[in-house]
């Protein structure tokens, strides 16, 4: 008798490493097809990402990529993660493969998706030998793929983790949401446990993972070469599953079993559809009515208004002002427009105030109007000052005081809704000359989310001032916060003592002499800003872009800069007593003639930094980046160097001991060696002479000239 063959398939070697993944458990095969599916997908965004981030250094860039942004809205938004840059520009290449790391994920996401529909298989599956099949050993299919894959093994965990995430005290802790999406799909898996073979995902589709050969060998029995007719018929009996002979219970054939619930059914929903839409159209009817209606009385009422406020109305000057207050009540969108367009024109002070308080009346939607108003009249005075008559001046310069107290009143009124508000390039500065004398106050008023690019606000007094909210979950530092737009804005003068700017854009914006003792500018967009002179003492500024900054003559005494980066600053002059200024980044920053005595500095980037004639007197430069900063000159008595990289340093002339002259550094301070120079490595620094190396041997650092016994 001939030695039973089996299918060739079967037979077939695998390769090495396949073979041996094949002998591992069904499990722990499975975690493994699962960790290479995961891994592949993400891959898939990550790596076009990384390569797009890498290139994002070009000097010419282009707005990003619309979808890219809408995308990243989209996922900030869902999980709360702050957006500093509304604007995003990139450079083109970075456009092409951050598109590329959005698209990726999807079409690798389909391709696998239909595999799995298929054959039961995705790659990594199939490498693992592992297949997804329903009760019957057939493949899944497409609409059970789907329930199994989006809302069994992702849409169910994730879901219940976001949930619990959002509704508790952890929102919008990642970490703590990266373990609860953890925690969920490992309760997921463990629901195998009870059900052999099947998670909580495949008891959703009702789907089993098996090994693929078994499943291969179970469903295609064995033939020999004696296999005969009557083996295939009893095969054919053994093997074909028995079909029930009971009817299909579908709903076509209960609703032939119980036509008399039919009937009931469609008769009341009929009679129910038809009264209610006799009931609504009813009601459309009244409601179309009634705001005809309104909108009739509404008219009569604006036309009485204005036949009053036309030159030969009989009224009187208290029945014109009377009229114009009435406008600012009036439901008509063409109110407003009216009123500006009589502001625009009028001589007299005392109907100016009426249409001040008329459009005060009118609420936020004013707002616009004056912004073009307050910009046209901005034009005509300065216009007028190049051989305008005095007269005309000074009735252009009332009717512009007169619309920036109505835009002083209206954000004073409405505070803390002012979230959208549009006032850029409005010119809201002081002015003291003549009768028209104007100065902005909004102390310890809301602007949070207020658009003011470009605006003038040249010496208001905005002390306690918030341009920073939390948004409507109220919560600090998640995507829907009400940050503010104060780029190209100038606060020249203006008090803003203890006013709320962070992480405020306020890129290029003018600070000159401004006072900001104790305000909150931490995490804002401050690069190009100027805050040449101003005051800053105590101020926050922690996690600040303050790249090629300018605080020339600023004094910013005990403010903490930690994290912040001002590579390119020019601090010049500037007294930074105390500073907290650790973790910053501060290369190529320029202070020259800075007062930094105490301050901490502790770990920060000062590569290429320039301290020509800085006093650093008793700085903490502890594991400071001095790499080629110029010391010249500087004041470093009793500053603590330990750990610091000082490779190309520049100490020409550095004093080491208070102020004393260069040839007394080798005298011994009284009393022990401070240690503050201790272990410190002087071998590549520049221009040392021989009295300061012979300090720094005598405290305990090192340099080729030390004696050896040191």
């Amino acid at each position: 008798m001939a030695s039973p063959t089996a299918p060739g398939d079967i037979n077939q070697p695998d390769p090495s490493w396949q073979a041996k993944s094949k002998q591992m458990p069904l499990l722990v095969r499975r975690c493994g097809a699962w960790a290479v599916e995961i891994s592949f997908f993400a891959a898939s965004a990550l790596v076009p990402y990384s390569i797009g981030a890498l290139v994002n250094r070009e000097a010419q860039t282009v707005p990003l990529n619309p979808s890219i942004v809408v995308v990243s809205e989209t996922v900030s938004r869902t999980l709360g993660i702050p957006v500093r840059d509304r604007n995003p520009r990139v450079a083109p290449l970075t456009n092409l493969f951050w598109s590329a790391a959005s698209i990726a994920p999807i079409v690798l996401g389909a391709w696998q998706l239909f595999l799995l529909a298929r054959t039961g298989q995705t790659l990594p599956k199939r490498w693992f030998g592992v297949k997804v099949v329903t009760a019957s050993g057939t493949g899944p299919g497409f609409l059970r793929v789907l329930v199994r894959e989006s809302l069994g093994r992702w849409g169910v965990p994730l879901g219940v983790a976001y949930g619990i995430w959002r509704l508790s005290g952890a929102f919008p802790d990642l970490v703590i949401l990266g373990w609860l999406s953890g925690l969920a799909m490992l309760a997921d898996g463990a629901v195998a446990l009870r059900y052999k073979r099947q998670t909580g995902h495949d008891r959703i589709a009702n789907t089993l993972v098996v090994s693929a050969r078994s499943t291969q060998v179970s469903l295609n029995p064995v033939k020999t070469q004696e296999w005969t007719e009557e083996d295939a018929a009893i095969a054919a009996l053994v093997l074909t599953p028995e079909r029930g002979e009971t009817e299909n219970p579908s709903l076509w054939n209960w609703m032939r079993q119980h036509p008399g619930i039919i009937l009931l059914t469609v008769t009341l929903g009929s009679a129910g559809v038809i009264l209610t839409l006799f009931v609504g159209t009813q009601i459309y009817i009244q409601s179309q009515a009634n705001l005809r209606d309104s909108r009739q009385r509404n008219d009569e009422l604006f036309v009485a208004l204005v036949s009053k406020l036309s030159p030969g109305a009989t009224n009187g000057t208290a029945g014109r002002r009377s009229a114009i207050l009435a406008l600012g009540t009036v439901e008509d969108s063409r109110a407003i427009p009216l009123l500006a367009d009589l502001l625009a024109q009028e001589e007299s002070r005392a109907m100016l105030d009426a249409i001040q308080q008329a459009l005060v009346s009118t609420g936020l939607k004013a707002l616009p109007r004056l912004q073009k108003l307050n910009q046209a009249l901005s034009n005509d005075l300065d216009s007028l000052r190049f051989g305008g008559k005095a007269q005309e001046q000074e009735l252009a310069a009332s009717r512009q005081r007169t619309v920036q107290r109505a835009i002083g009143k209206i954000l004073t009124v409405y505070s803390s809704q002012l979230n959208g508000a549009d006032l850029s390039r409005t010119d809201l500065a002081q002015s003291v000359a003549g009768p028209a004398q104007f100065t902005l106050v909004l102390d310890k008023v809301d602007l949070s989310g207020i658009k003011l690019r470009n605006a003038n606000l040249t010496n208001a007094s905005l002390q306690g001032i918030r341009f920073y909210g939390t948004g409507e979950d109220r919560r600090s530092g998640t995507f829907d916060d009400w940050i503010s737009d104060l780029s190209g804005a100038n606060f020249e003068g203006a008090n803003m003592t203890g006013a709320s700017l962070n992480s405020a854009v306020m890129n290029r914006t003018t600070f000159v002499r401004a006072v900001l003792n104790k305000a909150n500018l931490s995490s804002g967009n401050l690069n190009a800003a100027n805050f040449s002179s101003a005051l800053l003492i105590g101020a926050n500024l922690q996690q600040a872009m303050l790249k090629d900054a300018s605080f020339t003559g600023a004094d910013i005494g005990s403010a903490n800069l930690s994290g912040a980066n001002l590579s390119g600053a020019r601090l010049g002059k500037v007294k930074a007593q105390g500073a907290q200024l650790p973790l910053t980044n501060l290369a190529k920053s320029e202070w020259q003639g800075a007062d930094l005595s105490g301050a901490d500095l502790n770990e920060s980037d000062l590569q290429n930094a320039d301290f020509s004639s800085a006093k650093l007197a008793n700085a903490n430069l502890k594991n400071a980046r001095l790499q080629n900063a110029n010391l010249r000159n500087a004041d470093v008595s009793s500053a603590d160097f330990r750990g610091a990289n000082l490779a190309g340093a520049n100490f020409k002339g550095a004093m080491f001991v208070g102020k004393e002259a260069v040839d007394r550094f080798i005298q011994s301070p009284p009393g022990a060696k401070s240690g503050r120079l201790q272990g410190v490595d002087f071998t590549d620094a520049k221009n040392l002479d021989s009295n300061q190396i012979a300090y720094i041997c005598l405290q305990g650092g090192f340099h080729p000239k030390c004696p050896q016994n040191n």
